[in-house]
């Protein structure tokens, strides 16, 4: 869920919630960065457990999360981690298609949404990992779809805030607005201005890449509310003080880093796809 799906315009969020939204992401952004910056198998495991928190919070939202679905999840999104943290990534795609398979025949009558979870899951696993590997612009890659996604995201909530005006998809987000969408898609591309005047990458390029980023981490977000919205629930789990549970403050993330990795690889193939990102 993005920041401006928070509050209408006009309103304003309580005293209470905003202090912890802010000292959450005082807190965590800074710790994601410092393990991003480090790469390796610290970032993989941070990512594997992630993860592994996502499929076990999409099976509570849908209403699936028995101990031995949320467990064959669990061990097999693991074993994917550390096979792809080692170079192992195609014991890692088995490992995913078999354990996949398992968790589609534990569910039985939420066979569709226990798989599409996994996928949600396995996929933001794959994708996170295999940016950061890149051994040359693994970092800078990860960093620029990070600040896209928050810029998004900040960008929106102000915008949604202060602006107001026409409903986006009422029927699936009642708070978000057109105007939020607009401003967090120019924040967006500030990001992608300011990593090409620091010499990080050509212009245009990036302004394109930011524009793409920015579009799938809104869709993103309206994925996730809608799978909430299907079966009324509101936050898919408190974990997180003042922003409800990793699926709330990562689905922008698991769709743009998913793109971004789909893009890198279809420039410089299945190890370079940072460098298939930034380098144009």
């Amino acid at each position: 869920m993005s920041e401006h799906d928070a509050a209408p315009a006009g309103s304003q969020p309580a005293p209470s919630n905003l202090v912890m939204r802010v000292l959450a992401a005082l807190v965590l952004a800074p710790l994601t960065i410092a393990v991003a910056y480090v790469g390796g198998w610290l970032w993989a495991l941070l990512v594997t457990l992630v993860s592994i928190g996502l499929f076990a919070e999409w099976l509570m939202v849908v209403g699936a999360g028995s101990a031995a679905l949320t467990g064959a999840g669990t061990i097999t999104i693991a074993m994917m981690g550390a096979c792809v943290a080692f170079g192992a990534l195609k014991t890692a795609i088995i490992v995913g298609c078999v354990g996949g398979a398992i968790v589609t025949l534990i569910a039985r009558g939420k066979f569709v949404w226990a798989a599409t979870g996994f996928a949600y899951a396995a996929a933001a696993l794959l994708a996170s990992i295999l940016v950061r590997k890149d051994l040359v612009n693994g970092f800078s890659a990860l960093m620029f779809v990070l600040l896209v996604v928050w810029a998004t995201d900040i960008g929106g909530y102000f915008a949604g805030r202060s602006i107001g005006g026409p409903k986006l998809w009422p029927r699936v987000s009642p708070k978000k607005t057109w105007a939020g969408a607009l401003g967090g898609f120019v924040a967006s591309l500030a990001v992608a201005g300011g990593f090409a005047a620091c010499g990080l990458g050509k212009a245009v390029p990036l302004l394109l890449v930011s524009a793409i980023l920015s579009v799938v981490s809104a869709l993103g977000d309206l994925f996730e509310s809608a799978v909430k919205r299907r079966f009324d629930v509101k936050d898919s789990s408190h974990l997180i003080p003042g922003h409800g549970g990793l699926m709330d403050r990562l689905d922008g993330f698991v769709a743009a880093i998913l793109m971004a990795w789909i893009i890198g690889f279809l420039r410089h193939g299945v190890h370079s796809a940072g460098s298939g990102l930034m380098v144009w």
